[in-house]
């Protein structure tokens, strides 16, 4: 008998990524239409797509029999002049996490270091088990990244990478910009910092802090960046990374070819360009945020500030609520994967989206109590 494959340690010691239950599944579960089904699991624009890309794609003329351009040298054109940079300071990638993925590839391996705050975006954590690096994890208090703590863990282990999400996910949380950049200025030599900004658009101006200023400053930085949250193209995977060109070269030599279709590589160069799109979601977002927050209250439920697209909200055993609330019809992402049992996060939909959210929990909360 032939022997079963012999799988490194790091690699059998993975889990699966499990995504929010799609809205197909739990149609065909309820025998429900489609159209009942509201999915507020996965911080997806309740708005759609720009238009701009809509058009965009319905008016290009694409060969499909033909590989995309592996460059995408006229997104990263567009990017680089919306940004104010040189453009091989860009890496486009199949959504951030793509983006992610490659500075995992080139900076971790057995033996090497990465850091990251409790309640990191699981996206960290499989990363550096799939390269069988050594995960060092800063506990979170109040639910805040403790810069303090991670800058004398960077400094007192070997780090060759560190993950920061700001705003965070799954909490919503931010930290000071100020203090961010002086963590970043103060890792040291051999060590990369990552800034995941994947809900940038969300966050007030006033607590923003100008990344693309800061990869000017530090060589060691890289900003990851995606289209998939506020404009609206989560289906079609298209991220971006911005490095200063050495380590941007670095990221390139591990990407994958044709990462991104060129369908995608057009809707992506046109949503850029909808400004009134990106002004419409973040109006309904912050109406929305501020309808939710003050259910939350009304109903005595514990919620975290948040500065992105959801709000995580203390609900008791939230993967039976959640299962609870698919019976309404109804997908929130309960986050106990990131051992937070009695935590719902809940996307920001639209206000009819949010009014039937709110008056299923409640009558759940009711049942509950």
């Amino acid at each position: 008998m032939r022997q079963a494959p012999i799988y490194p340690p790091h690699i059998e010691r993975l889990n699966s990524y499990s995504p929010g239950l799609p809205i197909e599944d739990l149609a065909r579960r309820l025998d429900m239409p489609l159209s009942r089904i509201v999915k507020l699991a996965s911080n997806e624009n309740p708005l759609g797509a720009s238009p701009r890309a809509l058009a965009a794609l319905a008016e290009a003329t694409i060969d499909l029999s033909r590989y995309p351009d592996n460059d995408c040298t006229d997104l990263v054109n567009a990017l680089a002049q919306q940004l104010g940079m040189p453009p091989d300071w860009i890496v486009i990638g199949a959504g951030s996490e793509s983006v992610l993925g490659m500075a995992t590839g080139a900076l971790l391996t057995v033996g090497r270091s990465t850091l990251y705050a409790q309640y990191s975006f699981q996206a960290y954590v499989n990363a550096a088990q799939r390269a069988g690096a050594t995960a060092h994890v800063v506990p979170s208090p109040d639910f805040m990244i403790d810069l303090g703590a991670m800058r004398q863990a960077s400094v007192k282990e070997s780090i060759a990478l560190v993950y920061i999400a700001n705003p965070g996910n799954p909490t919503g949380t931010c930290v000071d910009p100020d203090e961010l950049e002086a963590f970043i200025a103060g890792q040291p030599d051999g060590t990369v910092v990552v800034l995941d900004e994947a809900y940038l658009e969300y966050m007030p101006s006033a607590i923003r802090g100008d990344a693309v200023e800061w990869v000017r400053r530090h060589p060691h930085l890289l900003v990851t960046r995606t289209f998939s949250k506020a404009y609206g193209l989560a289906g079609l995977r298209v991220g971006y990374g911005i490095a200063q060109p050495a380590l941007a070269g670095m990221l390139r030599r591990v990407r994958s070819p044709f990462q991104v279709s060129q369908p995608a590589q057009t809707a992506a160069m046109a949503a850029l360009a909808d400004s009134d799109f990106l002004d419409r979601t973040v109006a309904m977002n912050g109406e929305g945020h501020a309808q939710l927050c003050a259910a939350f209250r009304e109903l005595g439920l514990r919620h975290l500030p948040s500065s992105t697209n959801f709000v995580a909200v203390e609900t008791g055993d939230s993967a039976a609520l959640a299962g609870r609330l698919e019976q309404h019809g109804l997908i929130a992402r309960p986050l106990g994967s990131y051992g937070l049992k009695t935590w719902l996060r809940v996307s920001i939909g639209s206000a009819a989206e949010n009014v039937r959210f709110l008056e299923a929990l409640g009558r759940e909360v009711e049942t509950v109590q």
